[in-house]
């Protein structure tokens, strides 16, 4: 079973930063991808962005020049740097993992979310 423990958020003005992270229990984490989503009040959860285990990255284009994902192996576990922050960027942000060995073998695991509130 695997545990995803999120930590970094809170209250942050307009043109703020804030960095998040997510540790992983296990030993799966070097071959999972990992990714951060968000969900704000009334909508539906959305991809922030994600990497795999070899260091390729995707983000949604609404956080794109201002979010980095990245990955420490060695500590399991992943961190969001969000730069330039938006009241538009007010959410909870829930980190995931995924991991595939085999169709038997698999998994996709959610952290209990972390609260990121940016005021104008």
């Amino acid at each position: 079973q695997v545990q995803l423990v999120e930590s970094g958020g809170g209250l942050v003005q307009a043109g703020g930063s804030l960095r998040l992270s997510c540790a992983a229990s296990g030993n799966i984490f070097s071959i999972a991808t990992m990714g951060w989503y968000r969900q704000a009040p009334g909508k539906q959860r959305e991809l922030v962005a994600a990497i795999t285990s070899d260091g390729s990255t995707n983000y949604a284009d609404s956080v794109k020049g201002r979010f980095t994902i990245s990955r420490d192996n060695a500590k399991n576990t992943v961190y969001l740097q969000m730069n330039s922050l938006k009241p538009e960027d007010t959410a909870g942000y829930y980190c995931n993992l995924k991991f595939y060995r085999a169709i038997w073998n698999r998994g996709d695991y959610w952290g209990q979310g972390t609260q990121v509130t940016v005021s104008s």
